[in-house]
């Protein structure tokens, strides 16, 4: 890795860098898989060289926009159907999926997601719902299971670095929700 500033990074600069790369996430401009790989590096970074690699290719920090609207919900419904939701798309707000005697996969890994979190609420009665994650990422799967099934099988990352996170609320009847990288 090319180190042009040898000078140490320090714990603050590399918050920073951190930061940069949730907004550049926020704004599409990183998918998820490239918002955990580049986290990685940045809080793995010796030098500020190593540091600047990192950010290289995103635009200066811009001043915080006033803009105080929310996302919102995006509903993904199946009844009877299945439905696929990859490639790149933005994951913000709350996603909530719903499978009604169907089938759902959202694979985030190319997707866009605000500030490194995404919040998933899935309802799965009779239906399967399938979450596919970059590996590292973290999730934390809470809710309740009748009849159903709910499983986390999820690679971890390469390094100690936080990392981001999907939050998914899933509520299964006769059907599962599954979430793997």
């Amino acid at each position: 890795m090319s180190d042009s500033d040898p000078v140490l990074a320090s714990d603050n600069e590399r918050e920073a860098a951190v930061e940069r790369l949730r907004t550049a996430s926020a704004e599409g401009r990183l998918t998820l898989e490239e918002l955990t790989s580049r986290t990685e590096a940045a809080y793995s970074a010796r030098t500020r060289g190593e540091l600047d690699t990192v950010t290289t290719d995103l635009p200066e920090p811009r001043a915080p926009a006033t803009s105080t609207q929310s996302a919102g919900t995006s509903a993904i419904i199946s009844v009877f159907a299945d439905v696929t939701r990859t490639g790149w798309w933005r994951a913000e707000g709350l996603v909530a999926p719903i499978a009604v005697l169907g089938d759902i996969e959202l694979d985030l890994r190319q997707a866009a997601v605000p500030s490194g979190e995404a919040t998933i609420r899935a309802l799965a009665p009779f239906g399967d719902i399938e979450v596919i994650v970059p590996d590292g990422v973290s999730v934390e799967l809470s809710g309740f299971s009748v009849f159903g099934r709910k499983k986390v099988d999820v690679q971890k990352g390469s390094s100690a670095a936080p990392a981001p996170v999907v939050r998914i609320n899933a509520f299964t009847i006769f059907g599962s929700v599954l979430v793997r990288s």
